[in-house]
């Protein structure tokens, strides 16, 4: 009988950088999924030559270098700016977010003073413990981003109100003001990012 120092349950971004990790560091995985493929909701078919992604579009973005410098190693990406605009009530917004955004929401012109007005409407909300997504959101970026901005899209995507959605866990990750209106956004060069994973999850 085999044995493993790690049982990876998933083969998706996360698995598989994980098992890839650790066999960089002497230690044998087994990597499970209860889908007969890799790359989690990332994954590719190939229809008549072209990469359908089955569950959707996904987008790898990050502001560190580090990142990039690390998905860099499997293959060459290319620099990607995803430019799309959300329409509310006749309203055009830009995303991803950006002064232009702040600037129609509330005239300022500097990331300080839109940083100062989402503070102001996150300490009118007073909210300190999210029961909900809804309340988490507002929380973090105050009630016009998520009324534009935020609400509609994700009980679209899902189908359900944000009011049903527990709050998700954050502590790991910390928004700046930078962090939200600069996404720098790519994808990769005629590569898929299921075939990455294949790199990745040999373990």
């Amino acid at each position: 009988m085999e044995t493993y120092d790690y049982l990876i349950v998933g083969a998706d971004l996360f698995g598989a950088t994980f098992a890839y990790e650790a066999k960089k560091r002497g230690k044998k995985c087994l990597v499970i999924d209860r889908r007969d493929h890799l790359g989690g909701n990332i994954y590719c078919e190939n229809v008549e030559g072209i990469n359908v992604h089955k569950y959707g579009a996904h987008i790898f973005h990050t502001s560190s270098k580090y990142l990039w410098d690390y998905v860099n190693q499997f293959v060459e990406f290319n620099r990607y700016t995803n430019s799309p605009l959300a329409n509310y009530n006749g309203e055009i917004y830009n995303l991803p977010f950006n002064m232009n955004i702040f600037n129609k929401l509330w005239g300022v012109v500097t990331p300080q003073e839109a940083k100062e007005k989402i503070e102001e409407q996150r300490k009118e909300a007073a909210i300190t413990r999210p029961r909900n997504l809804e309340e988490q959101a507002i929380s973090l970026v105050g009630t016009d981003i998520y009324e534009k901005l935020i609400k509609g899209y994700t009980e679209k995507q899902w189908g359900r109100k944000a009011l049903n959605f527990l709050p998700l866990s954050l502590t790991d990750y910390r928004y700046d003001l930078p962090t939200i209106i600069i996404i720098s956004t790519i994808r990769t060069k005629g590569f898929r990012l299921a075939d990455i994973m294949s790199l990745l999850i040999k373990c």
